[in-house]
């Protein structure tokens, strides 16, 4: 393959780009002879590069419209109902990927990013969810997303908004579908401890989909001297593989057990010290060192999570499918960012990508794609 170091960007390249993945998955419309949907859509590109709300990215550009205009064009133009909504969104999301992906399996995370919400629902409290207390408030707006984690190719691949009435069950068989519907094969799918329950996993193993999450031990403590049974038995036990049947009432499911280990300084004394790790698994084999550096990539939805966060824009509205919409507009960015590392700024075959993160920033891309939206609607 030959070196890709030597293609130039452009803005007006990096702007057209975002702008046509957003109008081709037709989540804005025409709404008038000003606010035209590449008119709204520029001003929500700019609103999300720079993290500003609607109303002041329309007082900005001498161009645009008011921004209650805006935003009585975006209420108007998007879909009226959340499978319709959810499934423009991941249209605009999968984009125009490297159809090379399809070609091998992919370790997937999927987890729950959550917005805190200060506000009174606008219909009924199902659209937002109750969580411990966090930035001052308990309500959330929740978004689950699964993401490939492998280096270079950190794609979101799919999203969707979690109600206070869905079970994890509902939202991954929504995620599943979505990633299948495409087209993309799951190597490993990489959960969070929330995760750990009976019916996720045995709804896992029913679909046949290979898992690695980290155990949750719950229950008292068993008195002194009366003898370890299940995973406190096995949380005694050296490095290696165990066998563990989880029961609830009627219910039990088989899982595997992995016992690791893991190192770390301790940030109060400064001295190293050594934390066991537990890890469920199903149809994931390899040793302990190697089930920690696998499950260590899971964390790559942190940093999708980290970069959603830098091109937020700033809401009050109680409508929450604009505020999905809003989430759904950070995500593409950042998906864009990927594919332009993955697809014009790396270097090497596709099995030994070398990514060139200096040659464009995230941070910058936002920068670009901003300068460009204030060239075209303000005035000279």
């Amino acid at each position: 393959m030959r070196s890709r170091t030597d293609y130039k960007l452009s803005r007006s390249e990096v702007h057209q780009w975002a702008l046509s993945r957003l109008l081709e998955s037709r989540l804005a419309k025409d709404h008038g002879w000003l606010c035209t949907a590449v008119m709204v859509l520029n001003i929500v590109l700019r609103a999300a590069a720079r993290s500003f709300s609607i109303h002041a990215v329309c007082g900005d550009l001498s161009k645009a419209p008011t921004g209650e205009a805006v935003m009585t064009a975006l209420e108007d133009g998007l879909p009226k109902t959340r499978m319709v909504l959810e499934d423009r969104i991941n249209h605009a999301l999968v984009g125009e990927w490297p159809k090379r992906l399809k070609r091998r399996a992919w370790q997937v995370a999927i987890d729950y990013h959550e917005v805190p919400y200060y506000g009174e629902p606008q219909k009924t409290k199902n659209q937002y969810r109750r969580s411990k207390p966090k930035q001052g408030t308990s309500k959330f707006h929740t978004y689950a997303t699964a993401c490939i984690v492998q280096q270079g190719r950190r794609y979101t691949l799919a999203m969707t908004w979690v109600r206070a009435s869905d079970s994890m069950i509902n939202v991954l068989g929504r995620l599943m579908a979505r990633i299948r519907e495409w087209g993309l094969k799951i190597k490993c799918l990489l959960l969070d401890r929330a995760f750990y329950n009976i019916a996720v996993i045995s709804w896992l193993k029913a679909e046949r989909i290979k898992f690695l999450m980290p155990v949750v031990i719950r229950g008292r403590r068993p008195k002194p001297g009366k003898k370890l049974t299940g995973l406190r038995w096995i949380l005694r036990q050296k490095a290696g593989w165990h066998s563990h049947v989880m029961k609830h009432k009627q219910q039990e499911v088989a899982v595997s057990i992995c016992v690791g280990y893991r190192t770390h300084k301790n940030r109060k004394d400064k001295k190293r010290k050594q934390q066991k790790l537990l890890f469920a698994a199903w149809g994931v084999r390899g040793t302990p060192t190697e089930i920690r550096e696998r499950y260590r990539k899971r964390f790559g939805i942190e940093t999708s999570y980290r970069q959603l966060r830098q091109a937020k824009i700033f809401t009050t509205t109680r409508n929450p499918h604009l505020r999905l919409f809003f989430v759904a507009v950070g995500l593409l960015l950042r998906n864009l960012w990927v594919w332009l590392h993955h697809m014009h700024l790396s270097e090497g075959r596709e099995q030994s990508l070398r990514l060139h993160l200096e040659r464009l920033r995230f941070r910058q891309m936002l920068d670009w794609i901003s300068h460009e939206i204030v060239n075209l609607l303000n005035d000279s």
